[in-house]
């Protein structure tokens, strides 16, 4: 059955078999992911993790830097049965000036994470010390998501977010805990999946590339930037 996704007279037969094809294409691309989640989803038992120490500024961004107060990693989880969403921002140590692409991500996790909450906590860890990350924070508007430097410890070179010269790679992590509060590493996706694609693992994470690629140019060469004229 052909689904017509107008209803504008003047379309062509032409434009009218590509569409029909193209939406075909999109309702495999739309079951895939799907699968894709399904064995997300149906990942094993994760491995038993340490209890992380981070530092974290104040609760209201606004507030300055201080206290600073250090929080483990089992101390994320706001309930049971709660998943912990983990980014792992490239900024600090070697990337001594904040990621383009990832402020980009996190621009838009302000913007859902109070939707994101209402199922899995959510946070955002940095190589960068506490006041290097907020002053990036403030400037972009941050206010809704918790800011962790991790800087001092091996969570970020643990889950291959860093390497041994202190290069930090764009990662999203997720965790669970168990009832007795043992935390698990549940899930980890880097932009790199193989020698051909050494970005776009986890372009899930943002519209921003799915709107372009709707448009006849697609995405391009194009690449974000901290500020545009």
């Amino acid at each position: 059955m052909t689904v017509e996704m107008t209803r504008l007279a003047n379309e062509s037969t032409q434009y009218r078999a590509a569409r029909e094809e193209l939406r075909l294409a999109e309702i495999d691309l739309m079951r895939q992911r799907e699968r894709v989640a399904e064995l997300r989803r149906g990942l094993p038992t994760g491995a038993v993790l340490e209890d992380y120490v981070f530092e974290e500024g104040p609760a209201d961004l606004a507030a300055g830097d201080e206290p600073v107060r250090q929080v483990r990693l089992s101390e994320l989880f706001s309930g049971t049965d709660r998943p912990l969403i983990v980014y792992h921002f490239m900024y600090g140590k070697a990337q001594d000036s904040p990621c383009p692409m990832c402020t980009m991500w996190i621009d838009g996790f302000n913007s859902v994470v109070d939707h994101v909450s209402q199922n899995a906590d959510f946070v955002v860890v940095a190589a960068a010390d506490v006041p290097t990350l907020r002053s990036h924070a403030r400037a972009r508007g941050w206010d809704r998501l918790r800011l962790l430097s991790a800087g001092s410890g091996t969570f970020k070179y643990d889950l291959a977010s860093e390497d041994e010269a202190g290069a930090q790679d764009s990662t999203i992590s997720v965790f669970t805990r168990d009832a007795d509060g043992t935390v698990r590493h549940f899930y980890t996706g880097h932009p790199w999946m193989s020698a051909d694609i050494r970005e776009r693992g986890v372009d899930l994470h943002s519209p921003v590339w799915h709107l372009l690629d709707l448009t006849p140019a697609g995405r391009g060469e194009w690449y974000p930037e901290l500020r545009y004229e």
